[in-house]
C-alpha cells in the first residue's frame, strides 16, 4: 500500500432520521444497518483500507464517540481519532485533519468520506479512488465523486460539469438540492451528477485552498499547527476549534476553487439517508417487506421496512408501506411517504417524554 495514501472518515453525524435506532448517544454509523453482521463505521473502514493502509485512515467524529469508535474498530489508535469537542460543520474539521495530516507526511494525499453510505461494488469504489489520487499526484486539483443520477431526486446535491470526451470532467458548479422540476431539467441536460461528499486531494492543496479562500479560519486552526500530535494539540483544540465559524466544505472552498474535477462513479451508491433508502437497498420477501434481525408473518402486508431486536416475531396484517421499527424504549410505526418527518416526530417525543429517548 502508498504509504502517501490517508483518508478521513466523517462519522461525527447524529442520522436523526433512522430514530428511533440511530440517536444522539448511538448514532447510525455505529449500527449494523443493513444486517450483516458489520456496522457502516466498519464496513466504510474496511472498504478503504483495501487501498488505504489501515494507520492513515483517521476517523473524525464527535468527542462522545471516541469510546464507540474504539470498540468497533480493531486496533486503531488513539492518535487516528480526531476529536471535534463542538459541532462546527465540515470545513474546520476537514483542515483541522488535514494538517495534523501534514505535519506527519507532507506528501500525503488524502480522501473524505462519509462513514455511512452503501456502495454495492467496492472494487469499483477501489479503482475509482485510485484514478483520482493519480491525478491528485500529477497535479494541484481537487476532486469528487460524482452519482450518475437514476431520477430527479430533490434530496441530493447536484454536481453540473462540462461535457468532453474525458474519464474525469472539470466541475461547473455544485448546486443545492432542487425543486422537482429542476431536478428533472438536470437530469434531462445529461451533464449532472449527484454529489456523494467524497472528496480527494494532496494536503498541501486543500490546506492552501483554506489559505486562500477562508484566511480567519486557516489562521485559528493553523494556529495550532505547533502542538498537532503531541499531547498538548487536545487544550488547544478544546480552547479554539469552538470558535471556528460554522461552514460546510461546499460553501468555505468548493465554491471558490478553480481547479475542481468530477469523476462519474462507476458503482452503486446509496447515502442511506433515510428509512425509505435502507427499504430500497435491503432484499425483499415474497410481499416486498425488507426485514432486518425480524421473523416476520405478513398478512395482507406489503411494502414495510421492518427491523427488530434479533429473532424478534412480527405480526402484521392490513398493513403497507409503513416503517416499523422496536426498540426497546421505543416502537415507531409510521408511514413511509412521512419520513422525512422523522425529525420533527422525534423532537415532539423528546420534547414530552425526555430527551433520553433521541
Amino acid at each position: 500500500m502508498n504509504k502517501n495514501y490517508y483518508a478521513i472518515l466523517m462519522a461525527g453525524g447524529i442520522g436523526s432520521r433512522f430514530w428511533p435506532v440511530s440517536t444522539t448517544d448511538f448514532p447510525k454509523q455505529f449500527h449494523d444497518m443493513l444486517g450483516t453482521g458489520e456496522t457502516l463505521l466498519q464496513r466504510t473502514f474496511g472498504r478503504l483500507n483495501t487501498l488505504i493502509p489501515k494507520e492513515n485512515i483517521f476517523i473524525l467524529t464527535n468527542e462522545r464517540y471516541e469510546k464507540l469508535v474504539l470498540d468497533q474498530l480493531d486496533g486503531v489508535e488513539a492518535r487516528q481519532i480526531v476529536l471535534e469537542p463542538a459541532m462546527r460543520n465540515t470545513a474546520p474539521c476537514i483542515l483541522y485533519a488535514a494538517l495534523k495530516i501534514q505535519k506527519e507526511n507532507p506528501e500525503a494525499l488524502m480522501i473524505v468520506a462519509p462513514s455511512d453510505h452503501w456502495i454495492e461494488d467496492e472494487a469499483a469504489f477501489t479503482a475509482n479512488i485510485q484514478s483520482c489520487f493519480d491525478a491528485c499526484t500529477k497535479e494541484g486539483v481537487m476532486l469528487t465523486l460524482g452519482i450518475t443520477p437514476t431520477f430527479a431526486n430533490t434530496g441530493y446535491g447536484y454536481i453540473e460539469y462540462e461535457k468532453n470526451q474525458n474519464e474525469i470532467k472539470k466541475v461547473t458548479q455544485f448546486r443545492e438540492k432542487p425543486t422537482y422540476e429542476i431536478a428533472k431539467q438536470f437530469i434531462d441536460s445529461g451533464n449532472f451528477l449527484w454529489n456523494a461528499g467524497i472528496f480527494m486531494w494532496s494536503v498541501a492543496t486543500i490546506v492552501n485552498a483554506f489559505k486562500n479562500h477562508q484566511s480567519d479560519l486557516y489562521d485559528l486552526m493553523y494556529g495550532g499547527m505547533a502542538v498537532y500530535n503531541t499531547p498538548d494539540e487536545k487544550t488547544f483544540i478544546r480552547d479554539n476549534y469552538p470558535k471556528a465559524e460554522n461552514i460546510s466544505i461546499d460553501y468555505a472552498i468548493l465554491e471558490y476553487a478553480k481547479s475542481i474535477y468530477v469523476l462519474p462513479a462507476t458503482f452503486d451508491w446509496n447515502d442511506l439517508g433515510t428509512w425509505g433508502s435502507l427499504y430500497d437497498k435491503l432484499e425483499k420477501d415474497t410481499h416486498s417487506n425488507a426485514i432486518v434481525n425480524a421473523k416476520v408473518i405478513a398478512q395482507e402486508a406489503s411494502g414495510n421496512m421492518i427491523r427488530t431486536s434479533k429473532d424478534k416475531v412480527v405480526v402484521i396484517d392490513g398493513i403497507s408501506d409503513y416503517i416499523i421499527v422496536d426498540k426497546e424504549d421505543v416502537l415507531l410505526i409510521y408511514p413511509k411517504s412521512k419520513e422525512q418527518d422523522i425529525k420533527q416526530v422525534l423532537k415532539k417525543v423528546k420534547d414530552t417524554y425526555g430527551n433520553h429517548l433521541g
